[in-house]
């Protein structure tokens, strides 16, 4: 297989999780029902022309799915900068790694896992980062006067516009704990089924669905304290 040096052209759809979160429950099976098999993988012949040889097919899958894991890793982030080097450090993981894809689950979710895997590990060094920095963290944050639900800085009569309200949803994603972000983002924004979730986290069904449920709890409930009777 040959070398792979391949940039990304990504724009963000910074749509807010499909639906009502608190009321999916309705379609889950018709979801269910329409997720892809491995079978049905349309990426499996562009798989195969890529180990052998052909690194224009490559280039087929980064823009076919670039924009979609761009995406993922932006909601795990809430970094457009960091998201972007991890989508490109995936994409360079995936291809180095393509003789290990063994065609049991179809190559977007075998992307995916790779990640959300690379998110994690951001995140972790995030953390570290922040720990050594964290006593310059008990500042307290200046607002201008101005109170708000993520950082205390909402004025009583502001009135959210749509993209002051995408922006606090994501900001609400951002808050969740990293396992309950994880699963909402692949299931509610993305349409991942359970099987696939689970094989991207190593994770059975039960804990995937236990993990969602609660993320959507406390979703809604971060939403509600920001948004009130804009809900």
């Amino acid at each position: 297989m040959g070398s792979y040096r391949g940039s990304l052209d990504i724009s963000v759809d910074t749509h807010p999780i499909h639906g009502c979160v608190w009321g999916v429950e309705h379609n889950e099976k018709d979801r269910n029902l329409k997720a892809a098999s491995p079978s049905a993988d349309e990426d499996a012949p562009l798989v195969k022309r890529c180990l052998a040889g052909d690194t224009a097919a490559f280039e087929v899958l980064v823009e076919r799915h670039q924009k979609r894991m761009y995406t993922i890793a932006l909601r795990m982030l809430d970094d457009a900068a960091d998201a972007a080097d991890i989508v490109q450090e995936a994409f360079l993981a995936a291809y180095r790694s393509l003789n290990g894809f063994r065609f049991e689950a179809r190559f977007a979710t075998w992307l995916t896992s790779i990640v959300m895997n690379a998110s994690r590990n951001r995140l972790k060094q995030r953390e570290t980062r922040l720990r050594r920095e964290a006593g310059s963290l008990n500042a307290p944050v200046d607002c201008g006067g101005v109170e708000e639900p993520a950082c205390g800085c909402v004025g009583a009569d502001m009135r959210l516009e749509r993209k002051e309200v995408e922006e606090g949803v994501q900001r609400c994603i951002a808050g969740l704990e990293d396992d309950q972000r994880e699963v909402l983002i692949l299931r509610d924004i993305h349409d991942y089924s359970y099987e696939e979730i689970g094989a991207m986290l190593k994770l059975p069904d039960g804990t995937v669905k236990s993990r969602l449920f609660r993320a959507r709890l406390s979703l809604k409930d971060c939403l509600r304290r920001l948004l009130g009777d804009n809900l």
